[in-house]
């Protein structure tokens, strides 16, 4: 794997670990069991039979569970702890380097694009949940699966485009996050009245 290849891949792992880690690893994995992408070696073990099975039975809860209010912003708090490190290891394995100065930067660097990622997905749920309808909530849900599908593409066809979209994308997300958590923090703040004047 050249370079962009593998800044493309590593950069592409971490960002869609913020987003849907299962599903990542479990259409990762069997791409690369069938032969249809090429993942470094120290990547194999997504296509491990049993990292494909407990991945693709937590993809089918995380599918489910991001459908449903409130469900996706308590499944989201959880996964805060678990997408973050996964979006590190997946960032050091797609590198493929035994220079552990390398490897330390790139998990650094793979845990706070996923965190980042991670930030503005459950911030963004969290305002959408004060919708008392369900559908933008199911809306939102699909439009993050299309951007997984969507991006995950582009990082194999096309490792140069993704590189640059991304690069526009984290520009975006750190203009956007500040915003995302003042509204959060307002939203909390008016349901706290609400709940104290009702007392």
């Amino acid at each position: 794997m050249d370079a962009v290849s593998s800044l493309a891949l590593a950069s592409g792992l971490s960002w869609a670990s913020g987003l849907r880690l299962y599903a990542t690893v479990f259409i990762v994995g069997i791409l690369a069991k069938f032969g249809f992408i090429h993942l470094p070696v120290t990547l194999d073990i997504l296509s491990n039979p049993i990292v494909l099975s407990v991945a693709g039975v937590l993809c089918v809860v995380e599918f489910l569970a991001d459908k449903i209010p409130y469900v996706d912003s308590a499944w989201d708090s959880i996964q805060t702890f678990i997408r973050i490190p996964a979006g590190a290891l997946l960032a050091m394995g797609a590198i493929n380097t035994s220079d552990p100065m390398i490897a330390t930067i790139a998990a650094l660097l793979g845990g706070s694009l996923a965190g980042a990622t991670h930030a503005t997905k459950a911030g963004s749920r969290a305002l959408i949940n004060t919708s008392p309808e369900p559908v933008s909530n199911i809306a939102a849900s699909l439009g993050e699966e299309g951007m997984l599908i969507t991006g995950g593409w582009l990082v194999f066809a096309h490792p140069a485009v993704f590189i640059g979209l991304m690069c526009g994308f984290i520009v975006l997300m750190f203009w956007f996050l500040p915003k995302l958590w003042r509204s959060v923090k307002i939203v909390l703040g008016n349901i706290g009245k609400v709940s104290i004047m009702r007392k």
